[in-house]
């Protein structure tokens, strides 16, 4: 089994694949009670178009969201509810890239990893199960497209992107799943819960080697074949549209204002990206840059306001977003700001005191077992380790981040997505 060591951070992780392809990663921390699984396929709402032995399947919005939700069953009864009498706290969740599921306990912490690999690799779905959780999710995207800061974000998406799927909700609509079967989600499982497509990682005081023979004794011997995804045409660096406004029940215009980046490529160029993006961003909008302080003077924003950097496979985007008396001034003053920084560049304190903050953020996220284990399985399908980010960090210039502002932050990228208040003239 191999070490890897991450002095800067002072981490270690153990990796190993398995047999059948499964790449297992543990973190031993032999001074804490409580251990955490994470257990994930490559495998998410963005993933409709597939190709398996050959044969092309379209399948609706919505599938990977529904199989987590039916993975649970069992022949015997409900997975759920047998690690809850376990003592563990487990649940799930489908992003637009992964499906994972997970468990945290303090006690029978291999029994509960037993339970965990053997329900999520060994389907078990009936007609009249699939009928029912079909009410149940429909309730679900009743409730989110009723969600004004939900409706406002995949209005940017949809603004930002003419092509690519993650213009599509993870839990689909209500027509949509309307069309999923049990033939579908086995499909879906058999294309994507193949071991060689999936990682298993571990946090907690354990034996890594003993957590790879539970993986070996539990999940099949051998790898099956791995299916190929498609997400339509590539996209081009100017935004679909440049604005979409709808009206909501709202007490205050919300907003979600994005641009448009480069999509990633494989790899730690993909981790770069996202640590360039991160100090990017807080250098044009944090909370000690100048413009945050001239919008929130102007009460153009409040403390409602946040901002990020987000990539999938094929895209990536800024974006920032909150309550706004005026949202085009909002972007008006960030475009504004972003030519100021093209001319004359961002502060040198400003950026030393930044890039301290995004560092030492960073670090401190990694006292969480959930952070480590996630975010060491989302990296491994994008081609990286993710304590890697120390050792990049360093490299990572003023100039650079300069650049990708003046890249990336101008007209054509930019789109606004706004939701007013229904009674608003």
């Amino acid at each position: 089994m191999e070490k890897l060591e991450f002095a800067r951070v002072g981490e270690s992780m153990y990796h190993e694949k398995l047999a059948n392809g499964l790449n297992v990663f543990v973190f031993p921390k032999p001074d804490f009670q409580k251990g955490y699984a994470f257990f994930a396929t490559n495998y998410g709402g963005m993933d409709m178009r597939f190709c398996l032995n050959g044969e092309w399947h379209n399948t609706p919005a919505g599938v990977a969201h529904y199989l987590e939700h039916k993975m649970f069953d069992t022949e015997e009864g409900n997975a759920l509810q047998e690690l809850a009498a376990n003592g563990a706290s487990p649940n799930a969740f489908t992003s637009n890239d992964i499906t994972g599921y997970y468990f945290d306990s303090t006690e029978k912490f291999e029994e509960n990893l037993r339970i965990l690999l053997s329900f999520v690799s060994v389907p078990w779905f009936t007609q009249e199960s699939v009928d029912k959780e079909r009410g149940i999710i429909g309730q679900e995207i009743g409730m989110i497209e009723d969600d004004p800061e939900w409706k406002c974000f995949m209005n940017l998406m949809a603004a930002l992107y003419r092509h690519h799927p993650i213009r599509v909700s993870v839990a689909g609509s209500v027509e949509s799943i309307a069309k999923i079967t049990p033939e579908t989600l086995y499909a879906c499982h058999k294309a994507f819960y193949d071991p060689a497509n999936m990682v298993l990682c571990v946090a907690g005081p354990v034996d890594p080697e003993h957590i790879c023979d539970v993986a070996r004794e539990i999940l099949p011997k051998e790898a099956g074949p791995i299916a190929a995804k498609d997400y339509g045409e590539k996209e081009g660096p100017r935004a679909a549209q440049s604005l979409i406004e709808e009206r909501m029940e709202v007490s205050a215009p919300i907003f979600q204002l994005g641009w448009k980046g480069d999509a990633p490529v494989k790899g730690e160029e993909r981790l770069r990206q996202q640590l360039l993006g991160e100090l990017a961003l807080e250098v044009l909008l944090g909370n000690s840059s100048p413009l945050y302080a001239k919008l929130y003077r102007e009460g153009l924003i409040n403390q409602e306001f946040g901002y990020g950097y987000e990539d999938s496979f094929g895209c990536a985007f800024l974006a920032a977003n909150g309550e706004s008396k005026d949202p085009e001034a909002v972007r008006m003053a960030v475009m504004d700001e972003a030519a100021r920084i093209g001319r004359e560049g961002v502060d040198k304190q400003l950026w030393e005191r930044v890039k301290k903050g995004v560092y030492g953020n960073r670090v401190r996220a990694l006292n969480s077992f959930e952070h480590l284990c996630v975010g060491q399985a989302q990296a491994f399908f994008a081609g990286y380790d993710f304590l890697r980010f120390a050792e990049l960090f360093d490299a990572i210039t003023k100039k650079e981040a300069e650049e990708l502002i003046a890249n990336w932050v101008t007209g054509e990228r930019t789109a606004l997505s706004v939701v007013r208040a229904k009674e608003e003239t």
